[in-house]
């Protein structure tokens, strides 16, 4: 069963047509990861699907419900989380602070969900050692984790997340990729815009591949994971290249 789906989705920003009718599927329960070179539409995608931009014609439906023309909180309330590229953490704020602000239940700390912490804390380790910390202190992979915890701090049905391995040093990306594997092991339903092919390669069960402003390949992970070929046509890359 598809969560979320695009159909024929066009997005005009100003002059600019951003979006040539995206078909997309996220199924239920999987790791969908949205692929394609830099300015293929990825991004686009996940600002059109959250309501930051407003599709032209097509349809934005998510659990059977069209959220095509909803405001971005009206869709977030719907229990879709996102992380953007550049993270928009609160720098002067501490990590607890970023947190309960996402926190939809939560007045003040003590409200948190213990339990629900304690699950982070073991997703993040990171985030127990500087939870008192300035957030803006923290070292890029740091952050991420902070911007990934507080999309999870209460249970969410969807969470996009735009490019989490971005600048980030090789051992970082390791710990990430560890991270969202036992995220992926509760079946949390993620959709993953990524430019690292190993990162894709190591989480996606299927895969959305963008071009000018549409999808041109959809599938299977593991398929083209094993075509070099196809990589090549479709990316430009080769898994081999990047091992």
């Amino acid at each position: 069963m598809n969560l979320l789906e695009l159909r024929g989705v066009h997005t005009h920003v100003g002059a600019y047509h951003l979006l040539h009718g995206v078909d997309l599927a996220v199924p239920a329960g999987q790791v969908t990861m949205l692929l394609g070179r830099n300015g293929a539409g990825k991004t686009s995608t996940l600002r059109t699907l959250m309501g930051l931009w407003t599709a032209s014609t097509g349809s934005v439906t998510f659990k059977g419900e069209d959220i095509t023309k909803l405001a971005t909180p009206d869709i977030a309330s719907r229990g879709i989380a996102y992380v953007p590229e550049a993270m928009g953490i609160f720098g002067e704020l501490t990590v607890a602070e970023n947190l309960l602000l996402a926190a939809r239940s939560a007045k003040r700390l003590a409200d948190l969900d213990a339990r629900r912490l304690e699950w982070l804390f073991g997703l993040f380790p990171a985030l127990k050692t500087f939870w008192t910390h300035p957030a803006g202190k923290l070292s890029g992979g740091q952050k991420q984790m902070v911007a990934i915890a507080r999309a999870l701090v209460e249970p969410r049905e969807l969470l996009v997340i735009d490019e989490p391995s971005k600048g980030l040093a090789p051992a970082i990306v390791a710990n990430l990729i560890s991270a969202l594997r036992a995220l992926k092991a509760t079946q949390t339903t993620v959709l993953l815009v990524e430019q690292n092919f190993r990162v894709a390669a190591e989480l996606g069960d299927s895969v959305a591949v963008m071009d000018d402003g549409r999808v041109v390949h959809c599938g299977a992970m593991r398929e083209l994971i094993e075509d070099a070929s196809l990589q090549q046509r479709l990316l430009g890359l080769s898994l081999g290249a990047h091992q």
